[in-house]
Parts: C-alpha cells; sequence; structure tokens
C-alpha cells in the first residue's frame, strides 16, 4: 500500500544553488543511516490516508521532524496543525510518530474526529511503562528534553509521577518523595552515552532504582550512533543530513564531535559551507532517522561534481525491522481498493 516517492524529488533548485567548493577525494556512507521503521510506517499512515478518505488529511504537529517530508506531504493534501482546535469537527486527523498524551486523544473524542495514531511502536512502549510505574506508586524520572514532543506525550501518560531531568547535574538535584519508589524512563532519541551516565547518577542516589525490561532507546537510534563511530575513526569532517528539530539527528553531530571529528548538521546540500572542507581528505555521510534518502543522494552527487572519487559505504548493523499500520487503516484501504477494483 505504500506510496512513498521521496526518493524521486529533485534536489535543491536554482532557488537553493549548492556552492563551489573542492570536495574531499573520499566520501564514506553510514549503514544504518536514514529512514528508521518507525518514521517509514508514520510517513506511509499519511499517504495511504490521504489515497483511502481522500484530502485534506489533518495532521497535528509534524508527522516526523524532516521540513522537506513535511513540505512533499502537503502538497498531496495533508495539512498540518499545532493543535486540535484547528481541525474541523469529524475531519481525518493523524497524531505525528512522538506520540501524545492522553487528554489528547480525548479531546479529540469530543471532537468526534477520525484519529489514526502514527506514534511510533517503541514510543507506545515507554508509555506503556510509565503507565505501569504510576499504577505501581513509583515516581518516575524521565530522561529527555524539555519542550520535545515525545516529552510531552510521555509526561501525559503520568503527570503527577514523573520528573523531567535532562543531564547529569538535574538527575543528582531532583527530589523524590520516597527514594525506595523510584523508576527511571528515557527519551528514545537520546545519545545512548549520554543517557549511561544520567542512569549511573540516578543509581548512586536511588539504589533500589527501577528501570524498563529493556534500554527505551531506540534500535534506530543506536545503529545509527554506532554507525557514525565508524565513521569518525577514519573522516576528519562527517555531515549529517537531517532538520534542526530532530533531536536524533542532533545526537548524531555531538557523538561526532565527541569523539573529536569536525560535524555539522545539514538540512540539505545546498547548506554546504565550503570552509568545512578545507584540509580534509575523507568526508563521512549519515542522515537521520527522519530525513528520506534522497537528500543523501543529492549530497554525494554535489561531493562528486566537485572532485570526490571515491564513494563507500561502511556496513556497521544491519536492519530489517518493519512495523505494520495500524489495522483500522489497513482494513479501510483495502475496502477502498477493492471498490476501486470493482
Amino acid at each position: 500500500m505504500s506510496t512513498d516517492t521521496t526518493d524521486q524529488i529533485p534536489g535543491p533548485g536554482p532557488g537553493n544553488p549548492v556552492p563551489d567548493f573542492r570536495a574531499p577525494a573520499r566520501v564514506l556512507l553510514a549503514a544504518p543511516r536514514g529512514y528508521c521503521a518507525g518514521v517509514d510506517r508514520a510517513i506511509e499512515i499519511v499517504e495511504v490516508a490521504l489515497q483511502t478518505y481522500g484530502p485534506p488529511v489533518y495532521v497535528r504537529k509534524q508527522i516526523v521532524h524532516n521540513h522537506h517530508v513535511v513540505r512533499r506531504l502537503e502538497e498531496l493534501g495533508a495539512v498540518f496543525v499545532e493543535e486540535l482546535g484547528e481541525v474541523p469537527q469529524g475531519a481525518t486527523v493523524v497524531f505525528s510518530a512522538h506520540g501524545v498524551a492522553p487528554s489528547v486523544h480525548a479531546e479529540a473524542r469530543e471532537r468526534h474526529l477520525r484519529v489514526i495514531d502514527a506514534t511510533c511502536p517503541l514510543v507506545t512502549k515507554v508509555h506503556q511503562e510509565a503507565r505501569k510505574f504510576a499504577a505501581q506508586g513509583y515516581d518516575i524520572v524521565l530522561i529527555g528534553h524539555e519542550g520535545h514532543e515525545e516529552v510531552a506525550g510521555t509526561m501525559g501518560q503520568a503527570a503527577a509521577a514523573i520528573h523531567l531531568v535532562s543531564d547529569e547535574d538535574e538527575a543528582g538535584r531532583v527530589r523524590i518523595p520516597d527514594p525506595r519508589r523510584v523508576a527511571y524512563l528515557t527519551q528514545t532519541t537520546l545519545s545512548v552515552d549520554e543517557t549511561v551516565g544520567v542512569v549511573d547518577r540516578l543509581r548512586e542516589r536511588f539504589p533500589a532504582l527501577a528501570g524498563p525490561r529493556s534500554d527505551d532507546i531506540c534500535y534506530a537510534t543506536q545503529n545509527r550512533q554506532a554507525a557514525v563511530k565508524a565513521l569518525a575513526a577514519d573522516c576528519e569532517l562527517i555531515l549529517v543530513i537531517g532538520s534542526d528539530n530532530s533531536s536524533n539527528s542532533q545526537r548524531l553531530v555531538e557523538v561526532a564531535r565527541g569523539l573529536g571529528c569536525q560535524s555539522h548538521l545539514i538540512p540539505d546540500a545546498a547548506a554546504l559551507d565550503p570552509s568545512w572542507f578545507e584540509g580534509v581528505a575523507t568526508v563521512g555521510v549519515t542522515s537521520g532517522a527522519s530525513a528520506p534518502e534522497w537528500l543523501v543522494a543529492d549530497l554525494v552527487e554535489a561531493l562528486r561534481e566537485r572532485g570526490a572519487r571515491e564513494v563507500r559505504e561502511v556496513p556497521v548493523v544491519p536492519e530489517d525491522v518493519h512495523f505494520a499500520l495500524p489495522r483500522t487503516l489497513q482494513q479501510d484501504a483495502r475496502g477502498q481498493d477493492a471498490q476501486r477494483g470493482g
């Protein structure tokens, strides 16, 4: 049912030319990079909803944090809104991959909206853990970034029980009524190294600290960071393609810089700065989990046109994860296909 055509979209046009520079001779491509299963599913949900129900299909917040993806879906008939008050009663609305609080679902019911929930299943798992710990009487320390949509959705699962911390200093100051009844959860897109330090600090203060059955940092975050670490050993510069509001893309830059490698986040090839390439013999290229592959292809083509002679992929971790579409959407899409076929 997928209608994903992002790989066919042309790169920067005349209004956004790629600057002139002399590219390094060698380009290394991180593998894996780009779309994760949760992002791929969320984008496909919007595409299939548009095919099945017809435009407009409203989307609360950005479906994923990438401006190019949002713009393409707008061209197909998606309408992005900040809050449900902007959605006409009875309309179809998609909730983004980052998840929402229960209060948002309640508001949607009050407005008689047809809801399609594109929350990443790995984020849903964190929501379930939050509700479980709260029901068992635990205070929950959520490791994440204030203001991020995923954090807002998770905190809404058990607002009275959750305490947000973003680093080791805040973990050292957080106040918990009963140190024997405290658990932790994490935003899925954080740096593995960053999270380990915060959890260690919490364990020092709360020896009885409980946690999820498995690490909440998603497989895609871990794999893409592992790929960046592999590139950093052979590159003087690593370029990360992604939007500036993409947490996982920002973390990739931080991982590279933490290993002493120059790194920059760019939305597309037009954002390149020629000065970055001075003294660089090998450049690494990767992309955040919400960045389409055609952006990587555009960047590689720009590097080839400017002198890169060797372009090689560096495989680190294989990925074969796939998340199914919501059952109701699948059923409605099959029904629509049957009607067209009949």
